[in-house]
């Protein structure tokens, strides 16, 4: 109570309903504190994710886990950024404009990208019409290759025309949209064309459908034979083999296992996202992952990135947590919390005592000022030189004995009677003692000082 004292507050004189206020007030403030704090805890975090595709199925893809998300009540939420492909999801990543991005391998600035997961895989398929003379990357020379998504493949041609020396081979490569491949294979415009799509039903059904097909007649799978060699210097990349029978089972085309290079799609994070959230948001999209997995097939290449430390994209500690099992536990998380819950409670209990003390303020306050007062006259008593002066003191007596009167009919605890006629008999028969002393005193003088005195 010494602080509201030094505020200024005195306990004793504010009434009792008031203080009941005020510390309910107390209660509730501190109460709604401690919820909003909670709540700001366990708030869901919403990440903005760039997404983008040449057929628009990317960012649908990722709705739907957003959505799933939200569903399952997941830590983190996704705010989806629609692009129109993997090199502006790539642009709005490393400006800054987004937390999170799918990205591909080979496209864009991916110096500040962590990954989190590999949503998909896409192989390069470099493909000839029925009947072509082209068996491999050497027939190419002085030909045309049509390239669909020119802009996003790139790296990928520049890779096999170092690769290959395809420039002094004359070689040409010529940006196709999906809707001419056909026509430019008709005219013969291109004698070949390269894909990097990923091996699910939906993408092979459409270059299935760009050729005409019966039991004698097929497309033709020109081998990247030199795959390893260039995945060893083009990280970015990989060798693979597209499995016989991939484009048509019986007869099987390819009729072998057939090599080329593969890239993976990221979702890729920034390194200072928090770890915790992450390796959260990685637990949340795999379970998302299984509940749209029927509606989305591509989605079975979903998997966890490279964790070693020398993997093409650094996983993101956050992710590596969770597929190293490595995540908190309950105890790692709340260990600090524990040990200072017992220290905070002591603080409360502290707090709640002292709010105690000050609703009961009023009921100790009225008696020790009281007796205190009463106590003093007693000194000053036996110090009276006069009658005046016991008259004067008489009168705070009564005062006070008037005091506490008036305050026992609002404060039951006040000063009981019997403790005040205790004191004031005691204070009476001081004043009577004193009075007879100065009656004495005043008998004893001298005859000669009486004569001089006045009258």
């Amino acid at each position: 109570m010494d602080d509201l004292s030094r505020l200024g507050i005195d306990a004793a004189r504010l009434p009792t309903w008031l203080r009941i206020v005020m510390v309910v007030a107390l209660v509730v403030l501190a109460t709604g504190a401690g919820l909003f704090a909670y709540r700001w805890y366990v708030r869901p975090v919403t990440l903005s994710i760039a997404v983008g595709s040449l057929d628009g199925d990317a960012p649908k893809i990722v709705s739907a886990l957003a959505s799933r998300l939200a569903v399952n009540n997941a830590p983190v939420r996704l705010k989806v950024v629609e692009t129109s492909g993997p090199i502006e999801s790539a642009a709005a990543f490393s400006s800054g404009k987004t937390d999170l991005a799918v990205v591909r391998g080979d496209v864009g600035d991916l110096s500040q990208a962590q990954a989190i997961v590999v949503l998909a895989e896409a192989v390069a398929l470099l493909v000839a019409p029925p009947g072509s003379a082209i068996t491999d990357i050497a027939g190419l020379k002085r030909t045309t290759v049509g390239v669909v998504a020119g802009d996003t493949n790139q790296k990928i041609v520049g890779v096999l025309t170092k690769a290959y020396d395809l420039g002094r081979a004359n070689v040409v490569f010529k940006n196709l949209a999906p809707d001419d491949v056909r026509r430019a294979l008709e005219t013969k415009e291109v004698r070949a064309v390269l894909f990097v799509i990923p091996l699910s039903d939906k993408y092979l059904s459409l270059v299935r459908g760009l050729f005409p097909q019966n039991a004698k007649t097929a497309p033709v799978l020109i081998p990247i034979e030199n795959a390893g060699a260039i995945a060893e210097k083009e990280r970015a990349y990989e060798s693979f083999d597209i499995p016989k029978g991939t484009l048509r089972g019986s007869p099987p085309v390819p009729e072998d296992d057939v090599t080329t290079l593969r890239v993976s799609f990221y979702l890729v994070g920034k390194k200072s996202l928090d770890n915790d959230m992450i390796a959260g948001f990685t637990q949340a999209i795999t379970a998302a992952r299984r509940d749209i997995l029927p509606e989305w097939p591509i989605l079975a290449q979903f998997k966890a990135p490279d964790t070693d430390a020398g993997a093409y994209l650094p996983v993101h500690a956050g992710a590596a947590e969770f597929y190293n099992g490595n995540q908190q536990t309950f105890l790692d998380k709340w260990s600090n919390a524990i040990f200072l819950a017992p220290m905070a409670l002591g603080a409360l209990a502290s707090i709640a005592a002292a709010l105690w003390q000050f609703l009961r303020s009023g009921e100790r306050k009225p008696r020790e000022p009281a007796l205190d007062a009463l106590y003093a006259l007693g000194r000053q008593i036996r110090h009276a030189d006069d009658e005046t002066e016991l008259l004067e003191i008489e009168n705070q007596i009564d005062n006070v004995l008037r005091a506490q009167r008036a305050g026992a009919n609002e404060d039951e605890n006040a000063l009981d009677a019997a403790t005040l006629n205790v004191a004031a008999h005691r204070l009476e028969n001081l004043i009577h003692d004193r009075r007879a002393a100065l009656n004495v005193a005043n008998a004893e003088r001298p005859l000669e000082i009486r004569d001089q005195s006045p009258g």
